[in-house]
């Protein structure tokens, strides 16, 4: 247990082997009409911090905030 986010372990694309994605059909009442449920969630756990990494890189600007705005950028 940690006293803060700062401190807590977060898992980097080094740290996990593999990662295996299976679907299962299951009937849904409550699903939207194109059937669409969301699953991609996980697949893309470390992709804004890349991006943030990356804006960082090209610009020497750190923006925390989300979605990274060119508005954000331009008044650092």
């Amino acid at each position: 247990m940690n006293a803060d986010f700062a401190g807590y372990h977060v898992p980097v694309n080094a740290d996990v082997c593999g990662l295996e994605v299976i679907t299962i059909h299951e009937e849904d009442p409550y699903v939207n009409a194109l059937g669409i449920k969301g699953v991609g969630e996980i697949g893309v756990v470390g992709t804004v911090g890349a991006i943030a990494n990356a804006v960082w890189h090209a610009t020497g600007t750190r923006i925390r905030r989300f979605p990274i705005r060119i508005e954000d950028l331009m008044a650092s």
